[in-house]
């Protein structure tokens, strides 16, 4: 008789869930509680749980809980995805059975019973820490990692823990890309790459095992692993850094590269030890457009050449909704005969139909390179099987096709018994991930999407996603497991299409959200999804200048959210200044299902739904300002990419004074320009913090003495901004007249 009992000891892989069959922890500690779920079907009306330990088997009653005792409802608001992005779990008609034990030490086994049975045993080990058990090396000399601990499982360590002590002066920043907080100290966190829909709070697409440690004599750190690592900022005691890193008991090493000196000092030698950074082109730091409904030919041209006749400079748009989320290869409602062994086609394999929505991509793209507009088309890293009954006949019927593909020809990302691994995420669900680590992946999926660079013409590709692969126990064909690779999916994910890029000789780019250690190297990356919010905004302040410290410079964000109503005037004003002072300026708005009024975050269409031409007359100022402001961001970016150091930055990187860290949200844009946006909804004037040294207000021309705070009153069409004494004239001049 079969157990309708269902339990998944390692659950889905869900870093910030605990599954409704699984167990907690994954690796249990001995005399810690266990807490172990399962799933029971009708039948299964009471559960017990049976223990054994060296033949000593322990009976313990399961409680049934509902769902709504466990999770929450979805906070993330309003949004096409909100729903789809929920923590709780869809049980079915199933019921939970929870159970709490205390770990024993060493192996042991359980297994479920009901009335009908039993199920099969589940091994496991209470895990102990010891003091020995592994190596760890630390690289520098500035700090020496104290109390080394190893969680010992039955084959060898499966964890190690040390302490970095913390001076009282000390303040940390980095740790990738962070949207709650400059300055760690005080707060718990991982390194774990995650889509968060929204709300990011602690959790993040980019984050990187490595922090500067500023304010005392100066260092930094980066544990040289991709697998999980967590951190302890001085919130269990003040005075120490607790750092914890998942390891393989057949590897039992854990490398810490320790840098000293200025913030500065630390950054540089952190990027060149992970590779260094790739320049991207010049056109990147023009102004950027995009929305997720433009869906046409039509719609994509009248809304560049719409903001052309408003004066409005536009240097590239990234089209989303161009293909069938199938796919993504074929523009929507083409026709084709569909590859059966998923080979690359080519522009002439393609009829687009005059009354279809893109009856001639190429045309479009020249159109728009007539205007200087480059062009980036949409991509995530998914094949779905779940898109038949969506899409046209002819692109279910390749979609099916290439999924067949990369089963057949091992171009998947495997499950630890082999089969392939479907995604375990909400977005996609089911879809098949490639394995970059093939060769042969990545040439089968670059050269299905060569034509779009060599023919169509376009300029590069956002891409998206890179947060899908969940679980320790996937397989990989380089040899590695999903507790080292997935961390890296995401950067290997851009770099087979930056790949392609070379092998097109384009002169283009990737977009990405997601990214670990050495991201870089694909350079452009956006702070991913965002409500239209005052608390948003200051959030992806925050995660611009922890993601530069972090090694990811050539950074921008979706100006003043995309997602949700829209903003207001006045938010989207100082987002727009603010924006227009950061690496990548960019506009994007969410698939709102093309409900009218629109929702769109173009400048004439918030002054039509506000009835304000301030929000047209606001971005078009500081759209030219971008333009004016070309030859320095050029100039800049070379510094970075020769330096290290971010083009956006905190004022610690620049000033060791005890001050700045009062003032988390300015931050130097270059290396000339101090920024201090206005955050804060209704006000009309603002305290600057300017270091010491000689300072100039762009607005006026007047110079200022620095160490001290100043006043500024801010007009809606003004953000402070104060250039270095000695900055050129010309660099000032670009701020003059004013709106």
């Amino acid at each position: 008789m079969t157990i309708d009992i269902r339990h998944r000891p390692l659950g889905s892989g869900h870093p910030y869930r605990i599954d409704p069959d699984q167990r907690n922890p994954v690796h249990p500690v001995a005399g810690e509680e266990l807490e172990v779920r399962a799933l029971g079907g009708p039948s299964a009306t009471a559960v017990d749980f049976e223990l054994d330990v060296a033949g000593d088997v322990v009976t313990h009653p399961m409680r049934c809980v509902g769902a709504d005792d466990l999770y929450a409802s979805s906070d993330t608001g309003e949004g096409h995805l909100a729903a789809a992005s929920g923590a709780r779990p869809d049980v079915g008609d199933r019921t939970i059975f929870v159970v709490q034990v205390a770990v024993p030490d060493g192996p042991f086994r359980y297994r479920f019973r009901s009335a009908d049975g039993a199920t099969d045993w589940f091994d496991t080990c209470g895990a102990s820490w010891s003091t020995s058990g592994g190596q760890l090396r630390t690289h520098g000399s500035a700090v020496t990692p104290e109390r080394v601990e190893w969680l010992m499982g039955v084959d060898g360590p499966v964890r190690c823990r040390f302490v970095l002590p913390l001076a009282p002066d000390e303040h940390v920043v980095g740790f990738g890309e962070r949207f709650h907080a400059l300055d760690q100290r005080g707060h718990r966190l991982d390194a774990r790459v995650f889509e968060q829909y929204k709300q990011q709070g602690l959790r993040t697409y980019l984050p990187t095992p490595f922090a500067v440690v500023a304010g005392g004599v100066g260092w930094g750190f980066h544990v040289e692993t991709s697998r999980v690592t967590a951190f302890d900022v001085g919130r269990t005691r003040e005075d120490e850094l607790i750092v914890e890193v998942d390891m393989d008991p057949a590897e039992p090493e854990v490398s810490v590269r320790i840098h000293d000196g200025t913030p500065r000092d630390v950054i540089a030698a952190h990027v060149a030890a992970t590779g260094g950074l790739v320049r991207p082109p010049d056109w990147v730091f023009r102004p950027w457009m995009s929305a997720n409904e433009w869906n046409t030919q039509a719609r994509v041209l009248a809304e560049v050449e719409r903001s052309c006749e408003l004066d409005i400079p536009v240097g590239a748009i990234v089209i989303e909704a161009w293909s069938d989320e199938a796919t993504f290869v074929a523009f929507n409602d083409a026709v084709y005969e569909p590859n059966d062994d998923g080979a690359p086609m080519r522009l002439a394999d393609f009829t687009f139909p005059a009354d279809g929505r893109w009856p001639d991509p190429k045309a479009m793209v020249d159109r728009l390179h007539e205007l200087g507009v480059k062009v980036l088309l949409w991509q995530i890293p998914i094949v779905p099987i779940d898109r038949d009954r969506e899409v046209s006949p002819i692109a279910a019927q390749q979609v099916r096709a290439d999924a067949a593909t990369l089963v057949g020809r091992d171009l998947c990302v495997r499950e630890g018994d082999g089969t392939p691994y479907h995604n375990r995420g909400w977005w996609f669900p089911g879809g098949l991930l490639p394995d970059w680590t093939n060769p042969e992946t990545r040439q089968w999926w670059t050269e299905k999407r060569r034509y779009l660079l060599d023919e169509v013409g376009i300029d590069g590709f956002k891409t998206d996603g890179g947060e899908h692969a969940w679980g320790d126990e996937l397989r990989y064909h380089d040899g590695t497991r999903g507790d080292v690779t997935n961390n890296l999916f995401a950067n290997q994910y851009a770099a087979a299409y930056h790949e392609l890029i070379e092998r097109t000789g384009t002169d283009g780019v990737t977009f990405s959200r997601a990214g670990f250690t050495g991201a870089g190297s694909v350079p452009c990356h956006w702070a991913g999804d965002e409500d239209s919010t005052w608390e948003a905004f200051r959030a992806s302040i925050t995660a611009g200048l922890t993601a530069g410290v972090s090694g990811v410079p050539f950074w921008g964000w979706d100006i003043a959210g995309f997602s949700g109503e829209i903003p207001t005037v006045e938010l989207w004003a100082r987002a727009t200044a603010m924006s227009a002072l950061c690496p990548i300026m960019q506009y994007h708005a969410e698939y709102d299902h093309g409900r009218l009024p629109s929702n769109d975050r173009t400048p004439w269409n918030l002054a039509e739904r506000h009835g304000d031409e301030r929000a047209v007359t606001i971005y078009r100022w500081y759209a030219q300002l971008r333009e004016r402001l070309l030859p320095y961001l050029s100039e800049q970016a070379d510094r970075t990419v020769a330096t290290g150091t971010p083009m956006m930055r905190p004022l610690f990187v620049d000033h060791a004074d005890p001050e700045v860290w009062s003032h988390p949200y300015q931050y130097m844009f270059g290396d000339d320009l101090l920024v201090a946006p206005v955050c804060w909804e209704g006000a009309t004037s603002v305290d600057v913090y300017l270091p010491a040294g000689d300072w100039i207000d762009v607005w006026t021309g007047q110079p200022v003495a620095g160490a001290t705070a100043v006043e500024q009153a801010v007009p809606l069409d003004r953000i402070p901004v104060f250039a270095r004494a000695g900055a050129a004239t010309e660099l000032v001049g670009c701020f003059r007249p004013a709106v």
